[in-house]
């Protein structure tokens, strides 16, 4: 009865179609799953930031992938006016300490690698695989391009824990060789002064006993002279037809003794004088090459500095512009290295047109390409002698500048062209 009852009820009043609860289907749901671990999922992306590493990683990022200048201002826009004045490694232990505190500047520190190193940062976002992210930094080892290649590949977002512990160990293996061959260069240098000063200590002696001797033989030659007059004024001289006295003879033998001992202390005068002739010339070439040493390492630390300011930063920014307009001529250097120093001149405002001496390209090119440049530069120790005296000749014909270049390599030009941008901004 009940039953019959509930199918007459549900029978002449059916729900309303309104209310009825609409179900999703099997793909709706896995549609909607595939959003939320979307949503959910971190992005694969997006790359590292500084406060993300380790803190063992911090002190080789900050000592390797910034400079002391860019650290300093960083601290300075913080607020720490003692890092106007603090020491190098002061402002090392402050960069290492702040690079973990995100609320605390690291972020600052962040912008500012990123900056510096932004072409190194979009060559490697072309990679996508760990293997690829290898490749690109053993290339850039191999070149030399180490900061901008270090941060980029820390920071790429297919870098793994594995390519992290490779990399840090290459760049700490090189800080070793880097620190070894600094000390060398100390430890030469500290020779050469201790060497100087034991040759200045050696000629001031012999000069003092050049002096003692000196004043020992004019004190014996007056005291024989003031012997022989008083032995001639006691006893005569014979003439010529009187005969020679026992008296006089012994007179002449002391005269000729007096003379063979005033010969000996004259030769050893003259041999003295002689040492310290040989000792004024060899200390005039130690201080010579002291000299030479000094200004090598001047040369060097200029050519660093122009590297650290110039090459190695990221590029001028996009509302700098660097004041040179001349068109460049370089002869010789190595193949591998024309297309980092054609991009170095572009940077810098500079055309650079290149020829290779004579070894691939035809030598009677030269005269056409010196006529278009400004200024031509060849590296001393990269080129042939014929392609060296053809572009002497050819400049000093057409009154074109010729400016040597240390080394083939980066730094020198790099040096060159941060002068060339200093002068023209001075005028």
């Amino acid at each position: 009865m009940t039953r019959q009852l509930t199918a007459e009820l549900t029978r002449k009043d059916p729900a309303p179609v309104l209310f009825r609860p609409v179900l999703p289907s099997r793909a709706d749901e896995r549609e909607l799953t595939l959003r939320v671990q979307q949503i959910l999922a971190p992005a694969s992306h997006s790359r590292r930031k500084i406060w993300d590493f380790d803190t063992n990683l911090h002190c080789s990022i900050i000592g390797t992938c910034l400079s002391n200048a860019e650290l300093r201002q960083v601290l300075v826009k913080l607020g720490r006016k003692e890092a106007a004045t603090a020491t190098e490694h002061d402002l090392h232990a402050s960069g290492v300490s702040l690079a973990s505190k995100h609320s605390g500047g690291a972020k600052l520190l962040h912008k500012a690698l990123d900056r510096r190193h932004r072409v190194a940062i979009n060559q490697f976002a072309r990679a996508k695989t760990v293997s690829e992210v290898g490749a690109l930094w053993r290339e850039a080892a191999q070149r030399g391009e180490i900061p901008g290649a270090y941060w980029a590949a820390l920071t790429h977002p297919a870098t793994n824990d594995a390519l992290v512990r490779e990399i840090f160990s290459e760049v700490h293996m090189l800080s070793h060789l880097v620190g070894a061959a600094n000390r060398a260069d100390i430890r030469r240098l500290r020779q050469l002064e201790i060497d100087n000063a034991g040759l200045q200590a050696k000629v001031e002696r012999q000069q003092q006993q050049l002096r003692d001797a000196i004043v020992a033989r004019d004190q014996t030659i007056r005291e024989l002279s003031r012997a022989l007059e008083e032995r001639i004024g006691q006893r005569s001289l014979p003439s010529d037809d009187e005969p020679v006295k026992s008296g006089s003879d012994a007179a002449w033998t002391l005269a000729a003794d007096l003379k063979c001992r005033l010969a000996r202390s004259e030769s050893r005068s003259a041999r003295f004088k002689g040492q310290l002739a040989e000792a004024r010339s060899a200390l005039a070439a130690e201080r010579e090459t002291r000299l030479a040493v000094e200004q090598r390492e001047t040369e060097l630390r200029r050519e660093v500095e122009a590297v650290e300011a110039g090459f190695l930063a990221a590029g001028p920014a996009e509302d700098e512009r660097w004041p040179l307009n001349l068109t460049l001529l370089y002869v010789g250097g190595r193949p591998a290295q024309i297309g980092h120093l054609r991009a170095l001149a572009e940077r810098f405002g500079a055309a650079l047109l290149h020829h290779d001496g004579g070894v691939e390209e035809r030598s009677g090119l030269l005269p056409g390409l010196v006529s278009r440049a400004d200024t031509v530069l060849f590296p001393v120790d990269c080129i042939s002698h014929a392609a060296m005296l053809a572009i002497k000749r050819l400049c000093r014909q057409i009154g074109k500048p010729l400016v040597p270049l240390r080394s083939a390599g980066l730094a020198p030009f790099c040096a060159y062209l941060k002068n060339s941008a200093l002068c023209a901004t001075a005028d």
